[in-house]
């Protein structure tokens, strides 16, 4: 069955997050579907992770979650946790070498490589500007 359900996800800079998703996540951009408006700015844009995709974006205003912290104490509460709480789950076939792909390129690891009881081992990073994603691999 296609993919039914693409997340879309808002960056302050999308054409860095691009870059740093490829480099750490191993995403692959469809480079036709890159809209962009006159100054640059990413209007929109696809990655492919594994097989399934991903929109994003850089909305006018747009603050990101690592920058909202910053001032915001609901936002840092929030994310005081090891899990993903509005993020994304990704399974991949080789959960060990992406786990170190994304370390090497600076990915903040927020829960390392395990094996919580849930039929996956897993890890969780945060990307960029604090984008939540955990990894998996099926046991």
């Amino acid at each position: 069955m296609a993919q039914r359900l693409v997340p879309f996800l808002g960056y302050e800079d999308a054409a860095a997050a691009i870059d740093w998703l490829c480099a750490a996540f191993g995403a692959v951009e469809d480079g036709e579907a890159r809209q962009t408006d006159d100054d640059g700015t990413v209007l929109h844009a696809e990655l492919d992770i594994e097989g399934s995709v991903i929109f994003l974006s850089t909305p006018a205003g747009y603050v990101s979650s690592l920058r909202h912290r910053e001032t915001c104490e609901t936002e840092r509460t929030m994310h005081d946790n090891p899990w993903v709480i509005d993020g994304l789950w990704v399974e991949v076939n080789d959960v060990e070498a992406h786990h170190a792909r994304a370390a090497e390129h600076g990915a903040a690891i927020i829960r390392g490589l395990d094996e919580p009881g849930i039929g996956y081992r897993i890890y969780t990073a945060e990307d960029l500007e604090g984008h939540r994603w955990m990894f998996g691999q099926k046991l």
